[in-house]
């Protein structure tokens, strides 16, 4: 196989799931990290995520967690951890010079055809990669937290970006079980964060505004759009909620969705005492400390597991 390379400042939550998910594929992955010891701490937490998906009959790809385990190694020194990558997928924290800088040491160690790829989930490509000297290689592989269970990824060019590598990540992202969507072109917030904060927005209104609690918004969700999002888009949705498909869907309901998309608010500062009110409010239901956030956490990726085994 050949090998794969992650940059990984502070060996992160994403850094460390990106691993996962590329060995399972059976490829080579080196992890760097630039403080020592971190990267093989990483990897420590691999071994028991690893250990633990076996248990539960959850572990991907076609390899036993011994054997995925073996294909990944941990790095200090940049260059050792460059040598012989075709990928190198960055995943240091959200702020553009850390990323920036990562991505100017990485260029001066590879060669012209190794693939630079950020996991930002946000930050547009144009700015990420304006130091790099040749962007034609550079790509946003954005994916969903946490990636080893949500398959999303979204593929987003700089405006110089060839074909060809979109073509390549998309068949690489496929090829280890993700489920790889194109951009055309770079925009704010991508496409899942833009659909994502609209619906958080609305959400904040209507329980701002006293029409709805904090728990009932979120079962709107979790008991109904989100039970069938889980399968099908907005666009299918629409296909399928009309007799004849989505243009007789269009005729029936056209003038409905723009009263209420017209209906819509401001978009919200989510601050002041609406922010204090609404967070008081989810705290009863989950206290925000950790015992109570990592069990939520923890019950997330267990129900994810399920239906990620379903939608196999």
């Amino acid at each position: 196989m050949l090998a794969l390379l992650f940059c990984v400042c502070f060996s992160g939550l994403i850094g460390r799931s990106w691993a996962m998910v590329f060995i399972s594929g059976g490829y080579r992955v080196k992890i760097y990290d630039n403080q020592p010891g971190q990267a093989a701490r990483a990897i420590q937490e691999v071994r028991k995520q690893l250990e633990d998906l076996q248990e539960e009959c959850m572990l991907r790809g076609d390899q036993s967690a011994s054997e995925q385990l073996a294909l990944l190694s941990s790095h200090n020194d940049l260059c050792q951890a460059l040598e012989g990558a075709f990928f190198v997928q960055e995943c240091v924290f959200e702020e553009i010079e850390a990323k920036r800088s990562v991505f100017q040491a990485v260029e001066s160690h590879v060669g012209e055809g190794v693939i630079l790829s950020s996991s930002t989930s946000c930050l547009l490509p144009s700015n990420i990669f304006s130091q790099v000297q040749n962007r034609k290689r550079c790509i946003i592989s954005h994916p969903v937290n946490p990636p080893y269970y949500v398959r999303l990824v979204e593929l987003v060019p700089h405006p110089e970006t060839l074909v060809e590598v979109v073509d390549t990540t998309h068949a690489l992202m496929t090829a280890v079980g993700q489920a790889p969507v194109r951009l055309k072109k770079e925009i704010d917030g991508f496409a899942l964060n833009r659909v994502q904060y609209a619906i958080i927005a609305e959400s904040w209104r209507l329980v701002k505004d006293g029409v709805i609690s904090v728990k009932d918004i979120d079962l709107v969700m979790s008991e109904g759009l989100g039970m069938r999002y889980a399968f099908i888009g907005p666009m299918e949705t629409m296909h399928l909620n009309a007799p004849e498909g989505l243009e007789d869907y269009l005729q029936r309901y056209r003038e409905g969705m723009k009263r209420v998309l017209n209906a819509f608010g401001p978009v919200p500062e989510f601050s002041g005492e609406a922010a204090e009110r609404i967070n008081k409010e989810m705290c009863e239901l989950i206290p925000a400390d950790q015992q109570h956030l990592s069990a939520r956490r923890e019950r997330r990726d267990q129900l994810l597991m399920g239906l990620a085994k379903l939608k196999k």
